[in-house]
């Protein structure tokens, strides 16, 4: 498969990507785990059916050092006993917050306040902004076409 667009070489893709990309960073200081990030990031993507980022946030996960059972399990958390409360939580939040077009009236208050029994404040900023982040690149990649399986994790920086 090839990509219907080069989005290193369009300068308009590369400065939107950029701004995306440090958008991601101020995310990844924050005190949100890293490992609730790649989690939701990672689910968010299979929803999307993003390949490529399914591929990076899959890798990235394994090389911080997520273990294959949790990555394995992520598509189903639900029924999977090898994620914390605080993390299903943020699955909940990031798959309804994925979905949104599929329910009514948005993410629920249940799931909103589940999150925030395990998150404060600044985390639950966080975790939005994963969220909304992830769906973006999501987005852009499969309009695109963006290939899977070559990432090496790293290779953005």
């Amino acid at each position: 498969m090839e990509a219907r667009l080069n989005l290193f070489a369009s300068p308009v893709a590369a400065k939107f990507t950029q701004h995306l990309v440090a958008a991601g960073k101020a995310l990844a200081d924050s005190t949100l785990p890293l490992a609730t990030q790649e989690l939701v990031k990672l689910r968010a993507s299979q929803i999307n059916g993003c390949g490529f980022c399914v591929d990076m946030h899959t890798k990235d996960a394994a090389h911080a050092g997520e273990s294959a059972t949790r990555l394995n399990l992520v598509a189903a958390w639900r029924e999977a006993t090898v994620f914390t409360e605080a993390e299903r939580a943020a699955l909940e939040l990031a798959e309804q917050g994925t979905r949104i077009a599929d329910a009514a009236g948005g993410v629920t208050d249940e799931a909103w306040e589940n999150a925030a029994k395990h998150y404060d404040e600044e985390q639950l900023a966080a975790l939005l902004g994963v969220i909304a982040l992830i769906n973006a690149f999501n987005r852009g990649n499969v309009i695109a076409r963006v290939p899977a399986g070559d990432y090496q994790p790293g290779q953005f920086g």
